[in-house]
């Protein structure tokens, strides 16, 4: 993540020229929100925010980034299939972001998904998806990438470490490892990671 997304603040501005149709006020989903910097960076501007993810834990962190901050974020755990399930009032905009809807199961979570985005929005509202190029991605079937540079956050040294894992067929689970050599005071190095499995598309598929 670049070091101008890392707060609120910074996160909402790369975001705003995507909805800058939508009027001041306006109820926004963020139904992938992660820890939820920026639902919070999008409430601190102003907009009626509502912040939903699939982790129990990463709705937490969202709720208590808003106490933090001192401003209102309406949370709930909620998957994209069963938004509509949730009394949610029409949304002016519908934000998922951060590649998030590569992790929908396939074509047909991938379709219900989006559906389910669609079908919270008001008419001609905004829907706002981001996505890797899974095509250069699938151009290797195995690439990894050590960051040439050390990444500091809270003030802790690392070195980020990318490697993904393509499948034969498009629609097959894909996975992706993401590390951090952490680096101590006394030059040890230790290492934090985790695999996420992923179901990618061409563009004209999205």
């Amino acid at each position: 993540v670049p070091e101008a997304w890392i707060s609120p603040e910074g996160n909402s501005a790369a975001f705003l020229p995507y909805v800058e149709g939508v009027a001041a006020g306006a109820r926004i989903l963020d139904c992938a929100a992660g820890p939820g910097v920026l639902a919070v960076g999008l409430a601190q501007r102003g907009f009626d925010v509502t912040a939903t993810d699939a982790s129990p834990g990463m709705v937490e962190r969202t709720s208590a980034l808003a106490a933090a901050e001192g401003v209102d974020v309406v949370t709930r755990q909620c998957l994209w299939e069963d938004l509509g399930a949730q009394g949610f009032a029409p949304f002016d905009a519908v934000l998922c972001v951060g590649n998030s809807i590569a992790h929908a199961r396939g074509h047909d979570a991938r379709r219900a998904a989006l559906a389910a985005m669609a079908g919270v929005l008001e008419p001609g509202g905004v829907l706002v998806v981001t996505s890797r190029n899974f095509e250069l991605i699938r151009a290797e079937p195995y690439a990894l990438k050590v960051f040439d540079h050390v990444v500091v956050r809270d003030g802790k040294p690392g070195v980020p470490i990318y490697s993904w894992w393509t499948a034969e067929a498009w629609d097959d689970m894909h996975e992706f490892d993401v590390a951090v050599a952490l680096i101590g005071e006394d030059g040890t190095v230790t290492t934090a990671g985790e695999r996420l499995q992923f179901w990618p598309y061409r563009h004209e598929t999205l």
